[in-house]
């Protein structure tokens, strides 16, 4: 069982989450973003029973022809492909991707940058600085030739696309959180737990750790579009996972096509997806911004 201080220093990590997300559904853009999120996870889970057709399914008419580039129609309410598949099934299941994809991302990128911020900022002086140049250095590395080298070792999949995002992205995570430690860890609270023998550690995730969860909140939203943006570039350019079907793959096969105009039902629906999508996160980070600097508030 916990002990009744570790039980107490939980208790003040959910106390602190619940007020940020208080604040965050206060807000309307905030608000608005969560709801985006949300339609876009429920799609995500129930595409099975949402999307008509299996994604890779080839349609034929009554004659047995192929039911290539069909505009929207009752039957086909996103139009067909190039290759008779249903637009609406592929966009469906492709939420599904981006969701996945977006916030396995967004964990990784926080857990990472979360941690190294920490302890760059607590410990300071060598640690700081090696841990500080190691993020120079990933800030010198360009995300699509690092991509390419690297899913080219291997075999493209939903794994290396998160892996390949999560290596680069941790970034600015790790600088901002660093920033807020250094000044954290001069507070009072920080010298009284201190001085009452608690551990590094202890102060670094049981002090200063709560107060730094907005900005966490923060770069995790802003992960989740990193993610999705990262992963439809990637399918775009065809370093996605062959396997699935996701929003970048359509823009990848109507741009091969050569129908990227003309048969706009297409193109339109997985472009609007991943703005929509990338729009409502962006939503949810400025609102967790305005938490963690109450002056963006009254400007």
């Amino acid at each position: 069982m916990l002990s009744k201080s570790r039980t107490h220093e939980w208790i003040i990590y959910w106390r602190r989450i619940e007020e940020v997300l208080r604040i965050i559904f206060k807000d309307s853009l905030g608000a608005t973003g969560f709801i985006f999120l949300g339609v876009f996870i429920v799609i995500a889970i129930f595409a099975p029973h949402i999307a008509p057709f299996d994604p890779f399914e080839v349609l034929y008419d009554h004659h047995g022809a192929i039911i290539r580039f069909h505009p929207p129609s009752r039957d086909f309410w996103f139009g067909t492909t190039q290759f008779g598949h249903d637009v609406f099934s592929q966009v469906i299941h492709g939420s599904r991707v981006a969701i996945a994809v977006g916030f396995l991302s967004a964990l990784c990128i926080v857990l990472i940058g979360t941690n190294i911020g920490l302890i760059s900022g607590y410990y300071g002086g060598w640690i700081d600085g090696f841990l500080m140049r190691t993020t120079d250095v990933f800030y010198g590395i360009p995300f699509l030739p690092f991509a390419i080298v690297l899913i080219s070792l291997s075999k493209p999949s939903i794994g290396m696309v998160v892996l390949v995002i999560s290596l680069l992205m941790w970034r600015t995570t790790a600088r901002v959180i660093r920033s807020q430690v250094l000044t954290l860890r001069e507070r009072k609270f920080v010298h009284a737990a201190r001085s009452s023998g608690a551990s590094d550690l202890k102060i670094i995730y049981l002090h200063i750790g709560p107060n730094i969860l907005s900005m966490t909140f923060l770069y995790m939203a802003f992960g989740i579009s990193w993610g999705v943006l990262g992963e439809a570039s990637l399918s775009f350019i065809g370093l996605g996972d062959p396997y699935l079907v996701s929003w970048g793959r359509m823009l990848n096969e109507v741009f091969i096509s050569g129908r990227m105009m003309r048969a706009w039902w297409w193109t339109l629906p997985p472009g609007a997806c991943i703005s929509l999508l990338v729009v409502g996160c962006f939503m949810i980070g400025r609102a967790f911004e305005e938490v963690a600097n109450p002056r963006l508030k009254r400007e």
